[in-house]
């Protein structure tokens, strides 16, 4: 597991106090809450106390909860934050915890309070599985659990650090409040704001277009109206006046924009934005423009080139566009537009993008996610599609709990076109697979093959059906079943078709016709490598380094075994990278390379661990293992043998990959 904090923002005012208490809190207490009103700061405070525990060299997990419309997605994403891509069928925050065991990371929560239930229990759960865990949440609200270290995040000092605040974010903008009067002004607005940072910044983004005094005015006649001691509390009625006031400062295609732009749930670029939130008033022009107003009135934040609004004003964007009666439209217009791209993406998936789509797929997980939820509650149809194509995808790289969930209830709908339903099909059949439920996996796969209209269809049904065959340790009903549908479909190239030859390559190997299995390898290999494909080519990769192996070829084989693993390194497939280490020390001690082996074989491990089971893969691979593991040991005696398998999984497995990739690893 690696520590995975966001960017640190530069530009931290103050908190020095509440930086210590906090070490002090994280230290005593398993945990802590920190708790404030909206834009006071609490996610802040929490990065920067997080970064310190990470800088001790604890690690650290971060998981943004803010994305979540609700805790349907809770446990996969605090899965995911803590790097453990659950393969297993059993209960996922039984799984979690099973997998955290003796581990002592510090988990931050941020931002619970719209899924304070499931975090609750959540927490609880995992606090007990894991006596080594620490949790750090923020959150409007305690969690309420027993041993619970509560902290109140205050507002910054108004005659102090808010003011530093207010002219460090002015200074950013090119806008000097160091005259007198300036300062004068800047303390009587920080006053009113009641210290709130959030309230600070959005102040300071309105003076690029209005001297301090002007804003003041403009504001104050805003705080007084909203003195109603029946808006809430003091701090409270300052952010939403303020936001409220930054809205009504926005030009018209900027307020449009930002209602609009409420419909995101996580980071989006800019052209994904004006894929969305165009149309009728909001020409690309006048879009662009109002991208750049936003973001100067810290309405908008930016990283690199992606986009993204903080909770609080989020919220009130979406608020607007219900007013606005747009939220139906725009959700369709956002998941179709996440539709169209998942479909670009699976016509790429056998192509020279196919590396772009698995990363882009894993950039839009969020926004992928709130498609399908907008589908599942509006066109069936739809949802089975858009899971089916999202399937495979997400199966690869670690998301294999939410492509289950997804593609079961969207086939538990009615009404949805027979070709995307064998597709969903199929999809759900892989995840079966890689959950270890093999005869489920059959099942679906002979569903599947019922149902199937095409001759994609067919061969990813043969090919499901094979993978079954093959882990149960029958490579030659596997090689039958593929090589009929391949003979069934002679002259298509399909992703269908690349899968089932990759299957007769392991049926082959599997059957021990070795020289057959390299011939059929090779040249599968060589067709990926011309049409770009790297999914299918890792895997010829790791066929052929078996195949090696199984021939004395150590040198070949470590080749190939590196080859793998830099194109499973890519795609960001976790299992697949844990079968290509297993080969990778076999072929290395085969060699006689001793430590590295052991190193190998160390980081293997972890990454078994972190999909939820032992070592895996089909039968052949079992006496490789256990013959080359003792090999190792016996080069290098136990202890020895040990002392690297510990250094190892200290250093981390990036760290070791890189080094067993050689220069293409430390790229």
């Amino acid at each position: 597991m690696l520590s995975n904090l966001p960017e640190i923002p530069t530009g931290f005012v103050g908190r020095a106090s509440e930086l210590a208490r906090l070490d002090e809190a994280l230290r005593e207490y398993r945990l802590v809450t920190l708790t404030g009103v909206g834009g006071v700061g609490k996610s802040r405070l929490a990065l920067h106390a997080a970064d310190r525990v990470d800088g001790g060299g604890r690690v650290v997990a971060w998981a943004d909860l803010w994305p979540l419309p609700d805790d349907r997605l809770l446990t996969a994403t605090v899965a995911d934050a803590l790097d453990f891509a659950d393969h297993t069928a059993i209960d996922p925050v039984d799984a979690l915890g099973a997998w955290l065991g003796d581990q002592a990371p510090l988990l931050v929560l941020d931002s619970c309070e719209h899924v304070t239930s499931g975090c609750r229990d959540l927490v609880r759960r995992l606090l007990h599985a894991s006596p080594g865990l620490t949790v750090l949440a923020t959150s409007r609200e305690p969690l309420g659990l027993s041993g619970e270290r509560v902290v109140e995040v205050e507002p910054l000092p108004t005659d102090t650090d808010a003011v530093r605040l207010l002219r460090q974010r002015a200074a950013a903008l090119d806008v000097s409040l160091d005259g007198a009067e300036d300062l004068v002004a800047a303390a009587r607005l920080c006053q009113w704001l009641q210290g709130i940072p959030l309230a600070v910044e959005l102040v300071a983004g309105q003076l690029v277009d209005r001297g301090i005094g002007a804003v003041e005015e403009a504001l104050l006649s805003r705080l007084d109206i909203a003195a109603d001691r029946s808006a809430g509390p003091p701090r409270h009625r300052a952010v939403r006046t303020t936001v409220g006031w930054s809205h009504e400062l926005c030009t018209p295609p900027e307020r449009l924009l930002w209602s609009r732009l409420s419909v995101f749930r996580g980071p989006v670029d800019a052209d994904t934005v004006l894929a969305v939130c165009g149309g009728g008033p909001l020409t690309p022009p006048l879009l662009t423009s109002a991208i750049r107003g936003l973001e100067r009135k810290s309405v908008l934040t930016r990283r690199g080139e992606r986009h993204r609004m903080l909770d609080t004003v989020r919220e009130y964007g979406r608020m607007w566009l219900d007013e606005l009666h747009e939220t139906h439209e725009i959700s369709e217009r956002h998941a179709r537009f996440f539709l169209d791209r998942a479909r670009e993406a699976d016509a790429g998936w056998l192509g020279p993008d196919q590396m772009r789509w698995y990363r882009w797929t894993e950039a839009a997980h969020a926004d992928l996610c709130a498609a399908l939820d907008h589908f599942l509650a509006t066109h069936s149809g739809a949802a089975v599609e858009l899971s089916g194509l999202l399937g495979f995808f997400w199966s690869c790289c670690g998301h294999l709990p939410e492509a289950a969930d997804y593609l079961e209830d969207a086939l538990s709908l009615p009404g949805a076109p027979n070709p995307t339903r064998v597709r969903a099909l199929w999809a759900l059949g892989v995840t079966h697979v890689l959950r270890g439920d093999v005869q489920g996996a059959h099942r679906l796969a002979d569903a599947c093959g019922r149902a199937a209209e095409d001759a994609d269809g067919r061969l990813r049904s043969a090919y499901l059906m094979g993978l079954a065959h093959l882990l149960t340790g029958r490579p030659m009903a596997a090689g039958h079943t593929v090589d009929l549908a391949l003979a069934q479909a002679a002259g298509v190239t399909t992703p269908g078709t690349v899968m089932c030859r990759l299957v007769r390559v392991f049926a082959l190997t599997g059957q021990g016709f070795l020289d057959r299995a390299r011939h059929e390898a090779e040249s599968l290999r060589a067709d990926c490598v011309t049409l770009g494909e790297w999914w299918t080519r890792a895997y010829t990769d790791y066929q052929l380094a078996l195949i090696a192996l199984f021939e004395d070829r150590a040198t070949h084989a470590v080749a190939h075994a590196r080859s793998m693993l830099e194109g499973k390194r890519q795609i960001g497939d976790g299992f697949g990278l844990a079968l290509g280490l297993d080969v990778l020390a076999a072929a290395l001690a085969a060699e006689g390379a001793a430590e590295p082996a052991a190193a190998a074989y160390a980081i293997g491990e972890t990454l078994w661990s972190a999909v939820g089971h032992p070592q895996r893969g089909t039968p052949e691979l079992g006496p490789v293992r256990v013959h080359y593991e003792s090999t190792v040991r016996s080069l290098l005696g136990d202890e020895r043998y040990e002392t690297v398998l510990l250094q190892s999984a200290g250093r981390g497995p990036e760290a070791v990959l890189a080094e067993l990739l050689g220069p293409a690893g430390q790229e």
